[in-house]
């Protein structure tokens, strides 16, 4: 056993990515905090801007599936919103997060993520899919992610 006591708290615990990731969390709830009282065609306008603005940040590859993916969802489910979820562009079902793209540069991965969280009704039996890897997208991985979107919104 280690020196180091099991709940060390030290900077090593998280990678600069996750670190970074919470920050940007971070920033997400303080501007949504400070946007309240705002309208919410505004906000929602807003929360689709900065989620455009993060795809346009993204390397070349990552960037063209996220701009793919944004369009399926958005056909697939308009009732879903876009927003920033840790920094990802994700879409939400009043106000809690259903699905979300994850860049491979995002975390150093040597793929992307398409991922669906606990609010999504994906459930099949005791065990499915909650996270799809992406190395390219085809005509037929778009369809499957808007099934997949569809259902998880029902």
């Amino acid at each position: 056993m280690s020196d180091k006591s099991v709940t060390d708290t030290s900077s090593e615990a998280f990678t600069d990515e996750e670190r970074a990731a919470m920050k940007e969390r971070a920033k997400e709830l303080k501007s949504t905090a400070r946007r309240g009282s705002s309208k919410a065609a505004a906000k929602a306008a807003e929360d689709e801007a900065a989620v455009v603005e993060k795809i346009a940040e993204m390397q070349d590859s990552d960037r063209v599936m996220a701009e793919r993916i944004h369009a399926v969802v958005k056909d697939s489910a308009p009732e879903l919103a876009p927003k920033l979820w840790y920094g990802m562009p994700a879409y939400a079902k009043d106000g809690k997060v259903v699905c979300f793209f994850q860049s491979a540069e995002k975390f150093k991965s040597r793929y992307a993520t398409f991922g669906f969280s606990d609010k999504a009704n994906l459930d099949d039996g005791n065990l499915w899919p909650a996270s799809y890897a992406l190395t390219k997208l085809t005509a037929a991985d778009e369809a499957r992610i808007a099934e997949l979107v569809k259902k998880a919104v029902n």
